[in-house]
């Protein structure tokens, strides 16, 4: 739970909602610009299909933009797409370093509560918390 909490919440201060949402409202409005002034393209499924074609950078070739705008619509939605494809992935890693981050501050909080604990501790904790410290050490080349 805290891992989707924590991805919902880059997502809205990053503002990747608003930009996605933004993003398929023109996706769709450039679905029925084109159904309604490329002649090949006759139903709205397949102004979306030709839509999501553009997107996907797939480009089949079963529908093509023949018009001036509907050339203009492909080209600004594919655009877009690059540009909220490389948002995305932004916001995801963005939410992986902040993962990265809470585990280790989870880790080095367990650590310090350890230490501050060093009286109470059993030998074989003790012992742990000895190699951990090496290992620390070592991995960090701290001499």
């Amino acid at each position: 739970m805290k891992k989707a909490v924590l991805l919902w919440r880059i997502m809205k201060r990053t503002g990747f909602i608003q930009i996605f949402t933004s993003y398929l409202i023109f996706f769709l409005i450039t679905a029925l610009l084109l159904r309604l002034k490329e002649p090949g393209i006759e139903t709205y499924g397949d102004g979306i299909w030709y839509c999501f074609v553009v997107s996907a950078t797939i480009g089949f070739g079963d529908i093509v933009a023949v018009t001036t705008i509907g050339r203009i619509l492909t080209i600004i939605l594919a655009v877009y797409s690059v540009a909220v494809t490389a948002i995305f992935t932004a916001t995801i890693a963005n939410y992986y370093m902040n993962m990265i981050q809470l585990r280790a501050n989870e880790s080095a909080e367990a650590f310090l509560d350890q230490l501050e604990h060093l009286p109470d501790l059993t030998p074989e904790e003790l012992a742990a918390l000895s190699e951990k410290i090496k290992h620390f050490k070592s991995s960090h080349d701290i001499r």
